[in-house]
């Protein structure tokens, strides 16, 4: 998905504040959270998850998207924006979703991709497209003012004629549109739609790619531009996003290559969402697998794009468990999360191989590509440097503990308190292993299925995230259709299969230790 520039911002990222100082307050001011608070557009806060059906082409049934649903209702997410272009299976597919999300409880709605809709000449379609889905029973509704309103949304489309959207739409039946796209300030009209969504949820450069030259623009600071552009009836769509990561060759005709600051943003996030409560939260993505920042299951039935050359053996389930207890929070309005942590879990998460380590002689981006997007790089992805070699891990305890971090022969331990925190410490090659024990004794403990190399996965720069839990979690591989094309391009033999262990590697006993650090938050947690 490409995004669109952004008016460039200079600030202090929320990363390198933490690191400046661990005190340092992090939080979204509180005059912005006030009136942010003050434009609650529906009976309760929702959080939706971006669901790019461009990806699953080939489902043949309702029931196809029945896991997906059921999963996602149990997070407590509220809808899927089923971001739609214009394929000849789109309108296959919605009806599967809708169909699928009616018996099971869940709601959707239209987020139209301008990538592919033309935001100059398709706002009858786009109009006619609501009305099309808008009385089917999934579809999700807002309230505004006692009045049901069809909810829709967009990724891009600045330029829109909204007039036409909204006529078209009221001639076939369904004159209430909440219309709340991907609209940016200072470029789309926001004063014609109903709320917008804010899609850079990584930090970055005020276009489109990973801080450089000094500048850094937070997502925080991204709230706040939407803010000032919104009025107060107006809703606010905050994005929440784990990680950003793409590597797309010449093999496709959407060669793309870069990366944004991720590490520990999945932690942050969704404290800095705990302290804005805004009205709407989107997850940013469930299923784009090509941009790395999926959060469902790689078993979710899909095509492959290109992408399992970097997400075979990459689950990034944990994600799911540790988002569940903040939306909980959240629609509460809490400040924590402690209160909905009922188990003890632990989450982590790392890249495989060092950031400096050299595949240029066998990976797929080191020739040239077409570049009309200005996306494309060669070799190690542009941003890589804003990544750390780290460990990251998210104890979720019912009371305090110690976590113990083996990475490669290193030690860490860290004593953890109960609720959520948090914390980094520098990854070694080798086996990655966890565990919480309480009074000396151990709670539970697992070693990671991957460990972190120094060899070029299937010969290419791969900044994927591994996600592993504590207690482990059930297996989640890709299927066939999700591995079709993850030769193409390779210049060294590589297996399209799953191919992570059945037993975990073993261990190396520690030769040395240390003890880590709390990552810096704002609210404490």
């Amino acid at each position: 998905m490409k995004l669109l520039p952004f008016a460039s911002l200079l600030g202090l990222s929320l990363f390198e504040a933490a690191k400046a100082s661990p005190a340092a307050n992090l939080a979204v001011p509180s005059t912005n959270r006030s009136h942010i608070e003050t434009r609650q557009t529906s009976s309760s806060k929702l959080v939706f998850c971006h669901f790019m059906i461009g990806v699953v082409s080939d489902r043949t049934s309702s029931a196809d998207f029945d896991a997906d649903m059921q999963r996602a209702k149990s997070l407590g997410i509220d809808a899927f924006a089923l971001n739609i272009g214009t394929d000849s299976y789109t309108d296959t597919q919605l009806g599967f979703a809708y169909e699928s999300a009616a018996n099971n409880g869940m709601s959707v709605f239209i987020s139209f991709d301008f990538n592919w809709w033309n935001a100059a000449s398709d706002a009858a379609a786009v109009g006619a497209k609501i009305a099309q889905y808008a009385g089917l029973p999934a579809q999700l509704h807002v309230d505004v003012g006692g009045t049901s309103h069809v909810f829709a949304s967009s990724f891009a489309g600045d330029g829109l004629d909204m007039a036409t959207v909204r006529s078209t739409a009221s001639a076939d039946g369904f004159p209430n549109v909440y219309f709340a796209p991907n609209f940016h300030p200072g470029e789309g009209d926001l004063s014609v739609i109903d709320g917008a969504l804010n899609w850079l949820a990584w930090e970055n450069d005020g276009n489109n790619k990973a801080p450089q030259g000094g500048v850094i623009v937070t997502v925080t600071e991204g709230d706040q531009d939407y803010e000032s552009a919104l009025s107060s009836t107006q809703g606010y769509i905050a994005p929440a996003s784990a990680w950003f990561s793409t590597h797309f060759g010449p093999e496709v005709s959407y060669s793309k290559n870069w990366v944004f600051p991720s590490d520990l943003l999945w932690y942050m996030r969704w404290l800095e969402i705990l302290e804005m409560q805004p009205p709407f939260v989107e997850i940013v993505t469930w299923n784009d697998y090509g941009e790395s920042h999926y959060i469902g299951p790689l078993s979710s039935p899909h095509t492959d794009d290109g992408s399992s050359k970097w997400v075979n053996d990459m689950p990034h389930n944990g994600w799911l468990d540790l988002a569940k207890p903040f939306i909980s929070a959240y629609k509460a309005g809490a400040s924590s999360p402690n209160s909905y942590i009922t188990s003890d879990e632990i989450i982590y998460w790392y890249r495989i191989t060092p950031k400096d380590l050299n595949c240029d002689s066998t990976d797929t981006t080191m020739v040239a590509a077409n570049n009309d997007s200005g996306n494309y790089f060669e070799g190690r992805p542009n941003g890589y440097d804003t990544m750390a070699d780290d460990v990251f891990v998210v104890p979720l305890l019912t009371a305090a503990g110690t976590i113990t971090v083996n990475t490669g022969a290193m030690e860490y331990t860290f004593d953890a308190p109960a609720g959520a925190s948090a914390f980094s410490v520098p990854f070694q090659v080798g086996a990655q292993s966890f565990a919480l024990s309480r009074n000396g004794a151990e709670v539970m403990s697992a070693t990671s299925l991957k460990v972190i190399q120094d060899t070029c996965p299937c010969g290419i720069y791969n900044f994927n995230a591994y996600v592993g839990t504590v207690p482990e979690g059930t297996r989640d591989v890709l299927s066939a259709d999700g591995l079709a094309s993850l030769t193409s391009g390779l210049k060294v033999a590589c297996d399209p299969t799953p191919s992570l262990p059945s037993t975990p590697p073993a261990t190396t006993a520690a030769t040395a230790t240390s003890s880590a650090t709390a990552a810096a938050t704002s609210p404490p947690v």
